[in-house]
């Protein structure tokens, strides 16, 4: 795990709240960690998350994980969800400075 995979500024607070996240991608949905960090550098590069307090670590990673996975508000907490009008968001494309350096 490499320091610098992800793009923005962050809190030693903040990284690991990323760091969960991406955990969660890759353990939920079978990501690679590349493809999992490229989705969390997609979703928050833009942003400082070096300063101020961590809003990530609000929510559970779970929550942030099933966002950044799919396409819209999915219910994911209702075991009776259908899941079968759920649509998958797309990983950034390979050629995209959200991926991280050393990404196969």
């Amino acid at each position: 795990m490499s320091e610098d995979e992800f793009i923005m500024p962050t809190s030693p607070e903040a990284l690991e709240s990323l760091r969960d996240i991406t955990d969660e991608l890759v353990g939920l949905f079978g990501l690679s960690r590349a493809e999992a960090v490229a989705r969390v550098n997609q979703a928050w590069g833009g942003q400082d998350l070096a300063t101020g307090p961590d809003l990530l670590g609000h929510e559970d990673p779970e929550h942030w994980a099933y966002g950044l996975y799919y396409e819209g508000d999915v219910p994911y907490w209702e075991p009776e969800a259908d899941r079968t009008h759920w649509h998958v968001r797309p990983a950034p494309p390979r050629d995209s400075p959200a991926w991280p350096r050393d990404a196969d």
